[in-house]
């Protein structure tokens, strides 16, 4: 009896303990299902709620119609008023030099001299021999005064003397031409000769020019031709001095058309009292027509440039239905972009006066966003810029 009472109370324990098992793990069960239910309900509450991006900070600028002249632009160089190489006339060897490289020269003044020697001497005998030439032709005179001499013997006195005194005239011509001098005022080069050195005629010496004012050469297409008068503004630029703008006039039209390109020269003559233009430089001129437009003018910044089309970014208001809050939200709006100038460019179609835009960052920005208004630190657009460190 007593081991089948322990038995009955070993298998109520058991089924006791089985129970309370069962009753825990229904418990975590429900637990989970507790918490499971909750991240579910989050996530769905999360997924059915709209996100809402912060505004995107931008920079903005109106657009503003503005007086353009019209302008013509072409590609040059830079050439002298007066420019040439001093060369020897005749051959002989260089006894002195008279000027630095890279100096000032003004007319007249000696820039080299030949060894003129030998040709000194032939001038003092050619100088006697017109000099007994004379005394002969005075003689001759009074001889045939008094008929004592014929006439063909005077004629031949005369005609002696003449030829006499031509050959003095070419002496000095020689000598005069072994002395170089400077035919107007103007800076030097390098001379390309020194003392002692044996030069044949022709060899050039040195380069002389005259560097203010300058001349602009370049070219537009014959379609301008009438539109061109001699006495426009031009205004010329070189990558030598960047930043730096040389004004002018247009002084020559060429009197025919190139027949190969249908291209028409023009010369605009520069101040460049300070020697800042050199002959041979690259130039780059504009020519300002006298009539003005109005012009659409926007920063280079603001202008989205893509293969399908050039955009900017409108800034408008837009009120919210529900909360009847107003914002500011960017439409993009396509255009037509015209020539620029400097930090600014024209539009010709898409934009009207008065609208204001993005000004800068319109890579970041997409049609639709909300945006908020910053100018603190915009930039200033200009049509002739200078940067500070240029």
């Amino acid at each position: 009896m007593h081991d089948v009472a322990k038995g009955i109370s070993m298998e109520t324990k058991v089924r006791r303990t089985r129970g309370g098992l069962g009753v825990a793990i229904g418990l975590l069960a429900a637990i989970i299902v507790f918490v499971v239910g909750i991240k579910i309900l989050q996530i769905v509450k999360m997924t059915s709620t709209p996100m809402v991006m912060p505004p995107t900070t931008v920079s903005s600028v109106t657009v503003k119609a503005e007086d353009w002249a019209p302008r013509l632009t072409a590609v040059g160089s830079v050439s002298a008023v007066q420019g040439a190489v001093v060369s020897a006339e005749l051959a002989g060897v260089v006894s002195e030099i008279n000027f630095e490289n890279g100096g000032e020269a003004k007319k007249g003044e000696v820039l080299m001299k030949l060894d003129a020697s030998q040709e000194e001497a032939l001038l003092r005998s050619a100088e006697a021999e017109a000099q007994l030439a004379q005394t002969d032709l005075e003689r001759s005179r009074d001889l045939a005064m008094k008929k004592v001499v014929s006439s063909a013997e005077l004629d031949s006195a005369q005609s002696k003397f003449r030829r006499l005194n031509a050959v003095v005239d070419q002496v000095r011509s020689s000598i005069a031409k072994k002395t170089l001098i400077a035919p107007f005022d103007g800076q030097l080069g390098i001379r390309q000769v020194n003392v002692g050195q044996m030069i044949n005629a022709g060899q050039q010496v040195v380069p002389l020019t005259s560097l203010d004012p300058v001349f602009a050469d370049f070219a537009l297409p014959q379609q301008y031709l009438g539109q061109l008068t001699p006495g426009l503004e031009v205004r010329v630029t070189t990558d030598a001095i960047p930043g730096r703008v040389f004004n002018g006039k247009l002084t020559a039209i060429n009197s025919m058309v190139d027949s190969s390109t249908r291209n028409i020269t023009l010369q605009a003559t520069l101040d460049n009292s300070d020697h800042a233009l050199r002959p041979g430089m690259f130039a780059k001129a504009e020519v300002m027509l006298p009539e003005k437009h109005k012009t659409l003018v926007v920063p280079g910044s603001a202008i989205s440039y893509a293969p399908f089309g050039d955009s900017v970014f409108v800034i408008e208001k837009k009120k919210d239905e529900k909360t009847g809050k107003e914002s500011q939200v960017i439409r993009q709006q396509f255009v037509r972009v015209g020539e620029g100038r400097g930090d600014l460019v024209a539009i010709t179609q898409g934009l009207k006066a008065g609208e204001t835009i993005v000004s800068t960052g319109v890579f970041k920005l997409r049609n639709g966003m909300t945006v908020t208004i910053n100018n603190d630190l915009a930039p200033n657009p200009q049509v002739n810029p200078n940067p500070i460190d240029s």
